[in-house]
């Protein structure tokens, strides 16, 4: 027999010595993905727990409040009488108004950025501020509506300039969400429209916009879900708390639901802070309805390509 297998007689070759430490390391790895995922899944039920003991608590206190008559009278210093009527109108109004200025303006510049503006400098830099602005605090909108809306155009406490403030604050998302959604519909779609001879006009009207359609609503419901349980750029430009009339127009002074909601719990009476947890009901019912209406909406127009 050989020195060389000599000195390997009774060991390991190269390739059981290479297939065992590669052994060892995947257990290894298997282990640490094991601890991260019970990790993880322990941080969910965390998260859960805590929101499980919120609501539950909130329900409680707002069960007895939860009659006809939170929704039939207008705020009142007497708990027994007081309601919500103003200040659900004047969310709906704010936000129906919200909707008419952002989703067409969000959507024009969407459909700019993806069908028609070149690919420089100057677009790139428009896209950066964009994404940019989805992220700035909502209160510097409050301070951009007070001094322009408010102030500049004289547009006062009204209807008009909260909606015109909750327009730019929900803008940058819904620019962001039609952008994907415009960017899936597959380009061979627009090669061929091309091909028969369409104007790009054309081709965006008839073939982009049905196409995407499901998902630009649906970005557009989430955006407003987040606009119609903002609190501080409305504060910042004036909207009252106590107000008992019904809006008629936009250009009426008004309150909502968040700032109603935060006037009660302000107030030290026990009843208003059941009162308010009544109103924390009904703005998650609110809320959970316009999400599910945008989920609905991705299912009922989503094509799979």
């Amino acid at each position: 027999m050989t020195i060389d297998a000599q000195t390997f007689a009774g060991q390991r070759s190269p390739d059981e010595v290479f297939s065992a430490v590669n052994k060892e390391q995947l257990q290894r790895r298997h282990q640490v993905g094991k601890v991260f995922e019970l990790l993880s899944i322990a941080s969910i039920m965390v998260g859960m727990l805590f929101l499980i003991v919120l609501l539950v608590d909130v329900f409680i206190d707002a069960l007895p409040w939860l009659r006809p008559q939170l929704f039939t009278e207008f705020p009142s210093r007497f708990p027994e009488r007081a309601g919500l009527r103003s200040a659900l109108q004047g969310t709906l109004w704010l936000i129906s108004l919200t909707a008419l200025f952002s989703f067409p303006i969000g959507i024009g510049a969407a459909i700019y950025l993806e069908e028609y503006a070149p690919k420089n400098w100057f677009t790139q830099f428009i896209e950066v501020n964009i994404a940019n602005l989805a992220g700035v605090p909502s209160i510097i909108y409050g301070l951009l509506g007070l001094g322009l809306f408010v102030r500049s155009f004289g547009l006062g406490r009204t209807l008009m300039a909260g909606a015109l403030t909750m327009a730019l604050l929900v803008m940058p998302v819904v620019i962001v969400a039609s952008r994907e959604a415009i960017r899936a519909v597959p380009s061979s779609i627009r090669q061929a429209a091309y091909g028969l001879g369409a104007t790009r006009w054309q081709v965006v009207w008839s073939h982009v916009l049905p196409m995407s359609f499901g998902g630009i609503l649906t970005g557009t419901i989430l955006a407003l879900s987040r606009a119609i349980g903002e609190t501080a750029p409305l504060i910042t430009i004036g909207a009252l708390t106590f107000i008992a009339f019904d809006p008629r127009g936009p250009f009426d002074i008004f309150t909502v639901l968040p700032i109603q909601i935060f006037n009660w719990v302000s107030l030290p009476q026990k009843e208003f802070h059941d009162l308010a947890a009544a109103g924390i009901v009904v703005l998650l019912v609110v809320l959970l309805s316009m999400n599910a209406l945008a989920i609905y909406l991705r299912g009922r127009f989503q094509q799979r390509w």
